[in-house]
């Protein structure tokens, strides 16, 4: 797993998420939130963290319109096609699984703590957080 960058896309996973989404579309989003907030889940790995920071903003960008954010020409366009009204029921999973990435029993925090872009990284995620409210 390699952290290169402050934004969603801008390491391995949140990268190749992308691509989930080209192919599985509403379903990606909706399972990456899933996940994390799966009962059974005790601690999130930064994989999946990542995928959950992607997700939200993919679904911040569907419902907002605002696709300067997305780094894939190809994934602006699925945006852009996207059902905003039906994508909007995910906006309470996103903030709670965004809550969980950004908690205690999460990896992504851990990572970021002893660096210099954390301040950065916490503002991505509280950034997030807030437009799905």
């Amino acid at each position: 797993m390699n952290l290169w960058g402050t934004g969603p896309f801008d390491n391995d996973s949140g990268k190749a998420f992308i691509d989930e989404v080209l192919q599985d579309g509403d379903y990606a989003l909706a399972e990456a939130f899933d996940v994390v907030l799966d009962a059974d889940m005790d601690f999130i790995e930064a994989e999946e963290g990542q995928r959950v920071m992607a997700a939200a903003e993919i679904l911040n960008a569907v419902l907002t319109g605002d696709t300067s954010r997305l780094v894939d020409a190809e994934l602006r366009g699925w945006v852009q096609q996207a059902d905003a009204p039906a994508l909007a029921s995910l906006k309470t999973s996103a903030r709670n699984a965004l809550a969980r990435v950004m908690g205690e029993q999460s990896d992504l925090p851990g990572l970021w703590e002893d660096g210099e872009d954390a301040e950065v990284w916490l503002g991505e995620a509280q950034r997030l957080r807030q437009a799905l409210s």
